[in-house]
């Protein structure tokens, strides 16, 4: 881990949204594509740090599929990234710069008493920054995160970050699993329907995954001990699919073909968890009568709204990860200049668990 900086850079680099995608994403950084490389912006100064912010130095952002739905001019749970804004996304990084100021106290302004600011320089902190190798953001949006020998910095980007209260929520409170029952992970290789499938296994349930690859298959079944993995690139998926029997969770990561093949094969009081993806010509269902048949339901869910519950998934994740339960792999990019191919990638299947970029000069290439 490279030691901070003992003076900050006159200038930094970012990426920012230079004009909306119709489609897919123009992944060229020459001034023609989605996204527009800043070089040179001015370093924030010990000034323009107010009470309250601090700078951090960006060490890895997270990847994820909402980020696509964030470049969209519509209604959402976030507003939409702006034009010639940087683009937003999870980070990890540490403090480098926070205000210099005086505490006022009762009676007066006690100049020989500092005030305490909440965050230090050198604290590992997470919070939403975006696309650049500096940010300045509120102190208040940033949280601070402990790092040892068990717990890497990058894991509060997956499993005790975003992701894992996603697949946590998801599983528990939508989907409400119970031991025995049958649950039907999509998109099972990737971040979150990994960590999915393993708090599934971990309950005492019997789990179906779908990913798409041999290699993608092989991780699940050898690495992750998921029983039944199924692969939706053979010919006769579908068949292997109705040979499972019926499903009590689907946990959704996909849509399309693969929610309308579920929707045929749900058990009484059945319950489908949606979690939000991108899709910029989404199907419609055809089997959605089954969800009256079989008393069933199927529910969208934002993981923001679990916020003041997040300390409870990420404690128990925290105890999985350090008993050996709950298994992670992560794929790494290296360097800011990797962001954009490292999203069009994500939809394109090159990862397998949590997609990262390192915003820095180590690590590998995807």
């Amino acid at each position: 881990m490279a030691p901070l900086p003992s003076t900050l850079p006159s200038s930094y680099s970012r990426i920012t949204l230079r004009e909306r995608p119709k489609a897919a994403i123009d992944p060229k950084l020459d001034g023609s594509g989605t996204f527009q490389l800043e070089r040179g912006v001015k370093m924030f100064s010990q000034d323009e740090v107010k009470p309250g912010e601090a700078v951090i130095k960006v060490e890895w952002v997270s990847i994820d599929p909402a980020m696509r739905g964030w470049l969209n001019p519509t209604r959402s749970y976030v507003p939409p990234v702006a034009i010639g804004a940087p683009m937003r996304a999870l980070a990890v990084g540490r403090v480098v710069l926070v205000p210099k100021t005086e505490r006022t106290v009762e009676g007066g302004n006690d100049k020989s008493a500092p005030f305490m600011e909440p965050l230090k320089v050198g604290d590992w902190v997470t919070g939403v920054a975006g696309w650049a190798e500096y940010a300045k953001l509120p102190a208040k949006d940033l949280q601070k995160i402990q790092i040892d020998k068990d717990i890497s910095p990058t894991y509060y980007l997956g499993a005790l970050g975003m992701t894992g209260q996603t697949a946590y929520w998801g599983i528990h409170d939508v989907g409400k699993i119970k031991p025995g029952e049958t649950v039907v992970v999509s998109g099972a290789a990737g971040a979150v329907g990994s960590i999915a499938c393993q708090l599934a296994k971990i309950h005492g349930c019997k789990v179906v995954a779908i990913a798409g690859g041999k290699d993608k298959c092989r991780w699940l079944k050898e690495d992750l001990g998921i029983e039944t993995v199924l692969d939706y690139k053979d010919a006769d998926f579908k068949k292997k699919f109705r040979e499972i029997g019926y499903l009590d969770v689907y946990f959704d990561n996909v849509g399309g073909d693969i929610l309308d093949m579920c929707l045929t094969r749900l058990n009484k009081g059945a319950r489908i968890a949606r979690d939000a993806y991108n899709d910029p010509n989404p199907k419609g269902l055809q089997a959605y009568l089954n969800l009256i048949s079989q008393r069933a339901k199927i529910e969208g869910f934002i993981v923001f709204d679990y916020a003041d519950r997040y300390h409870i998934a990420a404690e128990e994740m925290a105890r999985y990860i350090r008993d050996g339960r709950l298994k992670l792999r992560e794929t790494h990019a290296n360097g800011l200049e990797e962001c954009v191919d490292a999203l069009v990638g994500l939809f394109a299947g090159k990862n397998q668990g949590k997609m990262l970029v390192k915003i820095a000069d180590d690590g590998a290439k995807l």
